[in-house]
């Protein structure tokens, strides 16, 4: 009973009946101009995503990409493959730059074509340089090849080797060499004169065997300005030939007193074409030992 009581009393103060609390209700959610906000920028980002979609598709097809690649470049297996004529703007690394199958490659630029190879370090190794009036080549060796792998020119910072059959200079002014060259064989083209000079300095001719000088077609001239020495150190110097002619020789005619000049001798020969001097008034008498 007293709990009945306790109950009542809500609706009920001083026995006077109470009205029953209205309910209160409240509304859920974006309204007003919220919503509208809400909706433009809705629309807004679906208006950004057509134009990117829309710019994306245009950019594909301009790039003509495909499955195989973009446009010209192509992505193989082995690396890529461009066709036609490509422009790079910046440095091109790679392993191998070739052609395709029976057409040249070409590399061009406004200024110069410059190649250079690298170590592991990332130092320049080599490098090829070719511009508007040169072409440079730095490298510790360099070497030519033919397509059997013979060797036709080599060249170092000791030495320079022409592995060639034949060197052929056609030049008017010939080969200027400034040191010393090595060559087991020099001689001119056909029906043209082959000239040894130095300009200033001296020219020697040496070999460990022997020298020899051959003019099949014509003849030989040696011109010298002051002095001609044919020294032979163990041998003996031959003039082999049908005619010997000793040219300006001066004559010497003899006084009216008759009178006898010192260190004059008479110029004789042997059989075998040796030549041995002799007093004038002994005349060309032979010695033992001299035309043996």
């Amino acid at each position: 009973m007293a709990r009945g009581g306790a109950a009542n009393a809500s609706y009920a103060v001083n026995g006077t009946p109470s009205r029953p609390q209205q309910q209160m209700s409240y509304r859920i959610g974006i309204y007003g101009w919220r919503k509208r906000c809400l909706y433009l920028f809705i629309l807004l980002l679906m208006v950004i995503i057509v134009i990117n979609l829309a710019l994306t598709i245009w950019i594909l097809k301009v790039l003509n990409f495909n499955i195989d690649g973009m446009g010209k470049l192509r992505i193989l297996d082995k690396g890529l493959r461009l066709e036609g004529e490509s422009e790079f703007l910046k440095p091109l690394y790679a392993a191998e730059v070739r052609s395709r199958t029976n057409q040249p490659l070409v590399l061009e630029s406004a200024r110069n074509v410059t190649m250079n190879a690298r170590n592991q370090n990332g130092d320049v190794t080599g490098r090829l340089v070719v511009g508007a009036n040169d072409v440079v080549a730095t490298n510790d060796q360099f070497q030519v090849d033919d397509n059997n792998g013979k060797m036709l020119f080599y060249a170092d910072t000791d030495e320079v080797v022409v592995g060639a059959d034949r060197l052929r200079v056609t030049g008017e002014q010939g080969a200027v060499f400034s040191g010393s060259v090595q060559t087991p064989h020099v001689r001119a083209e056909p029906f043209e004169p082959l000239k040894l000079e130095s300009t200033t300095r001296s020219l020697y001719v040496e070999a460990p065997e022997g020298v020899t000088m051959e003019a099949e077609g014509g003849g030989f001239s040696t011109t010298c300005r002051t002095d001609l020495k044919l020294t032979s150190s163990q041998g003996k110097i031959v003039l082999d030939a049908g005619n010997i002619h000793l040219q300006n020789i001066p004559e010497s005619r003899p006084l009216g007193s008759g009178r006898q000049l010192n260190n004059v001798y008479e110029l004789c020969t042997c059989p075998d074409g040796k030549l041995f001097l002799a007093v004038p008034t002994s005349g060309c008498e032979v010695n033992a030992g001299i035309c043996s």
